[in-house]
């Protein structure tokens, strides 16, 4: 049976927290209640994986003690729209790790949960293992991901165009078409942390030398968003493959992973052999 915990975060919401198997601890920001048939049918459809968090408490909770809390979905459920800084992040994970009466932890998120899981080792010494999916340490897309969450911003205060259609009808990729789901609070959030995030410098970000550190992304992770959602490219791959020997250099283990793209990269049979592997090379397991 999973421990469970809740967790008091910045803005005083509370956050469920369950805790998995022995060993060394490791935060897992992951939704492991399922979703409802159609939900999950449409994150197939799209190219996710809706058991992707009880997969990797499956596959982790034999050598490691996983701390899980879904972050993702309580701040969708309770956005903190003008408060979601880089600052809050961290003392929010780390009231996770509070609940669960845990010292030092290693941690693993993938995309936005990634740079927070960066943001975080700057801010404590209490990470002993960092494991960054789907988002570069070195060269991220700060400025054009604050175009894109702007324009999602934007369109969460409109009026619905009639030529939208739900998502589950939507086809997979064309964000242009698909109908915007989300709440101006939930959209504001994320605008405020890539405000705060403009004058951050990664290639000047000093994290612990002895610190063991893994970013990995998908070779072909990359989105060109049309002029309705900020007009940019997100580039996740490329710069991860670019700076390689550099970021190898710095300490970092670094995997490139051939014909995948965002969403492919982040599912439960590719990320777990990736991190189960990279923990135990790192010597952050039980046995």
């Amino acid at each position: 049976m999973a421990e469970t915990a809740e967790a008091v975060l910045h803005d005083g919401s509370i956050i469920p927290v369950t805790i998995h198997g022995e060993g060394p601890a490791l935060l897992l920001p992951a939704r492991l209640e399922p979703f409802e048939a159609a939900a999950a049918e449409t994150m197939r459809k799209w190219g996710g994986d809706p058991d992707l968090g009880p997969a990797l408490v499956r596959g982790l909770s034999g050598t490691n003690r996983v701390i899980v809390a879904d972050y993702e979905g309580h701040r969708m459920a309770q956005p903190a729209a003008e408060t979601l800084t880089p600052d809050n992040l961290a003392a929010d994970f780390l009231a996770i790790a509070d609940a669960a009466s845990t010292e030092v932890f290693g941690y693993y998120g993938y995309s936005w949960l990634a740079l927070s899981g960066l943001q975080l080792a700057l801010r404590t010494d209490r990470l002993r293992a960092l494991a960054m999916g789907g988002f570069p340490p070195l060269d991220g897309p700060y400025q054009s991901m604050l175009a894109v969450t702007r324009a999602a911003h934007a369109k969460s205060t409109q009026e619905p165009d009639p030529a939208w259609v739900p998502a589950d009808e939507a086809e997979p990729g064309d964000w242009d078409s698909a109908a915007v789901q989300t709440t101006e609070g939930q959209t504001r959030q994320f605008v405020t942390l890539y405000e705060a995030l403009q004058d951050f410098d990664d290639s000047v970000a000093a994290l612990p030398r002895d610190l063991p550190r893994l970013a990995f992304a998908g070779a072909d992770d990359q989105i060109d968003y049309s002029p309705q959602w900020g007009g940019v490219q997100v580039r996740i791959g490329e710069p991860l493959a670019r700076h390689g020997e550099e970021l190898i250099a710095a300490g970092w283990d670094v995997q490139v992973l051939p014909g995948l793209d965002h969403l492919g990269a982040m599912h439960s049979s590719v990320v777990l052999p990736v991190l189960t592997g990279w923990l135990r090379k790192v010597g952050w397991v039980n046995g």
